[in-house]
């Protein structure tokens, strides 16, 4: 279920927070494909499921950038800031991939706000995004993503 933030001042007071986590979503082989022929990264233990059952996963994993790429997805099944007449991705302070998705395995987006800064451009915000795999003790990806919220007038 959305949580739903009424405005900057209740987003000010929520730093700090595990604002919650989205549902889980399925990492299928066609997403991957669909991801590789997007990006063209064709590399084998993505696409390949013949050769990959040989490989270091047992399987074909998923791209780690297509594990960063579902951060809008997963990450508006979690908040939603109202009171914004934008929301611009402003980018990312760190990421790292710890784990491996292999295909066939589901996915969430558990969400802590890290930051809020008010600035001329309008409001800075990070949140850090840790991204589960189901069953599996460590995380498909951890990032630190900024954006940039303009209120309305």
């Amino acid at each position: 279920m959305v949580r739903v933030i009424n405005g900057a001042a209740e987003l000010e007071q929520l730093v700090g927070q595990e604002l919650g986590a989205s549902e889980w979503v399925l990492v299928d082989q066609e997403r991957v494909n669909l991801f590789a022929d997007a990006t063209g990264d064709h590399q084998w233990i993505h696409i390949d499921e013949e050769k990959a059952k040989d490989g270091p996963f047992g399987g074909t994993i998923a791209h780690g950038f297509l594990t960063l790429s579902l951060l809008p997805l997963l990450g508006a099944q979690v908040t939603d800031v109202t009171g914004m007449k934008m929301k611009i991705n402003y980018g990312l302070n760190k990421v790292r991939f710890p784990n491996p998705v292999r295909v066939g395995s589901k996915v969430r987006d558990v969400v802590t706000l890290k930051e809020v800064t008010r600035k001329d451009t309008g409001i800075q915000v990070v949140m850090n995004h840790v991204i589960e795999i189901e069953g599996q003790d460590r995380p498909a990806a951890i990032a630190e993503a900024v954006s940039l919220m303009v209120e309305e007038d």
